[in-house]
């Protein structure tokens, strides 16, 4: 294989005195790189979920509500959240006369497979404190 240096073919219309680079882009390295990221979200995607997985208790009466409200969350392994945050058993009353001012009552939302021991302990500790408990259901869709 033999280069010429001469006008006689190949890219005559560059300049004179050039260095001879190229001004092209190669793009092959870009879309290698976006593949790689591609198949690297696809499989992360379904390892990324968000919130707390709680199958609260079904029951046939449900009201709706589109206000922001305090809700304490209880997992099925007993740890305690207050709207997505982890808190405290000792502290979560306190946390929501600071989070939420003005509200009397905080809504408890439980795993149906929750020890009741942790449930007991909630309620007595925001019943001290003058807070109603409101549970969270979902509503019952089969038709006895």
């Amino acid at each position: 294989m033999a280069f010429s240096t001469g006008n006689g073919g190949g890219y005559s219309k560059r300049r004179r005195g050039s260095g001879g680079a190229l001004a092209e882009i190669n793009i092959v390295p870009l879309v290698d790189v976006v593949l790689v990221l591609l198949v690297i979200f696809m499989l992360t995607a379904h390892v990324m979920e968000f919130g707390l997985e709680i199958e609260v208790p079904k029951v046939r009466q449900v009201k709706d509500s589109t206000q922001e409200l305090p809700v304490v969350s209880i997992s099925k392994s007993g740890e305690l959240y207050l709207n997505e945050r982890q808190v405290n058993i000792a502290q979560v009353a306190a946390e929501v006369r600071r989070r939420f001012p003005g509200n009397k009552e905080v809504y408890l939302r439980c795993d149906r497979e929750t020890i009741y021991d942790p449930i007991a302990q909630v309620v007595s500790a925001l019943g001290e404190a003058g807070l109603g408990v409101k549970l969270v259901t979902q509503p019952d869709d089969s038709r006895k």
